[in-house]
């Protein structure tokens, strides 16, 4: 795959912030990329905030922009679809995330050896300050993803990543809020981009900021996400679990009736026999389910990898 840059032409570098409600940390949060990176364009888009979010950060520099949408999810799509780059960083506005550690993140993106970097919190090299609560649901969602799709993701929420431009252009993104992280990962997963993680270490929020997290709420729906996710793209998986569980319930009072009848030749228990024929022909449906999905989602996957070799190679002659 193509790096970023062209020949004796520098990288367009774009850095994306989310923000609502962060006339605290954003002046802050903007001054410091700019610092960092003073060549890339930073771009904030104000998420309908009811604070001096966006005065603040225009007079910081940044290119002010909104979405009235309420949503981290609705702002990222706007981002992707509106903004662009070569090379795209997405930051939180909450002043946690260090801009210091900016040129490593987008480093990998730039020498052509990752797609998507995630600045991991919760690397063995990090030294993040994480709430119990927050650190526990992350763990568990990346367990279950691990788990799924086989990788070692070490953080799977994290708001600090650089993409290469074929990821934010070419990736479909459908979420509205907080589980917008766990659908980029996954569908990077999904379709093969390049993964890197480097370690970087949370920053505390300052005194008075307030995070917009729903701990609960947004728990449900980011496991919700998760599960869609993996019906829609391991069906067989998914509902081969679901088939056999069936099939295994409905073993157990087809065992007895057949032990019954083996004892008197008589079928004395009805209902436990049909019990156990529905649930192992439901078992048998659900699981050729998830066959034929597994099959139509592998040549859609076939089409969606031929479209993008496509859509390089016509980026790749143009330039």
């Amino acid at each position: 795959m193509s790096s970023p840059t062209t020949a004796g032409t520098a990288a367009r570098v774009a850095v994306l912030i989310p923000c609502r409600d962060e006339a605290q940390t954003i002046g802050g949060v903007v001054r410091a990329f700019r610092d960092a990176l003073p060549e890339a364009a930073v771009y904030v888009y104000d998420n309908g905030s009811t604070d001096s979010t966006g005065a603040l950060a225009r007079e910081a520099g940044a290119t002010v922009r909104a979405e009235p949408r309420r949503g981290k999810g609705y702002v990222i799509r706007a981002m992707f679809r509106d903004v662009e780059a070569d090379v795209y960083v997405l930051v939180d506005g909450d002043g946690t995330y260090p801009a210091e550690r900016v040129r490593e993140l987008i480093r990998p993106v730039l020498e052509g050896t990752a797609d998507m970097v995630i600045g991991s919190r919760l690397h063995r090299d990090s030294r993040s300050q994480f709430h119990a609560v927050n650190r526990l649901g992350n763990r568990l969602f990346r367990g279950v993803i691990n788990a799924i799709f086989r990788v070692q993701v070490t953080d799977l929420l994290s708001g600090y990543r650089a993409f290469h431009r074929r990821v934010v252009k070419g990736l479909p993104f459908l979420s509205h809020g907080f589980e917008s992280e766990t659908e980029l990962t996954v569908k990077c997963l999904v379709r093969g981009y390049r993964i890197e993680e480097i370690p970087i270490d949370l920053l505390p929020r300052p005194a008075g900021s307030r995070s917009k997290i729903r701990v609960v709420q947004d728990g449900v729906l980011i496991l919700n996400t998760i599960i869609a996710l993996f019906r829609d793209y391991k069906p067989l998986t998914a509902f081969g679990l679901v088939g056999v569980s069936l099939i295994a319930l409905g073993l157990v009072p087809g065992f007895m009736v057949i032990r019954e009848f083996l004892e008197t030749g008589l079928i004395l228990r009805l209902p436990s026999a049909l019990l156990a024929v529905g649930l192992v022909l439901c078992g048998l449906l659900v699981a050729f389910t998830g066959l034929v999905l597994h099959t139509i989602t592998r040549r859609f996957q076939e089409l969606d990898d031929q479209l993008q070799r496509l859509i390089e190679s016509r980026g790749e002659r143009r330039a």
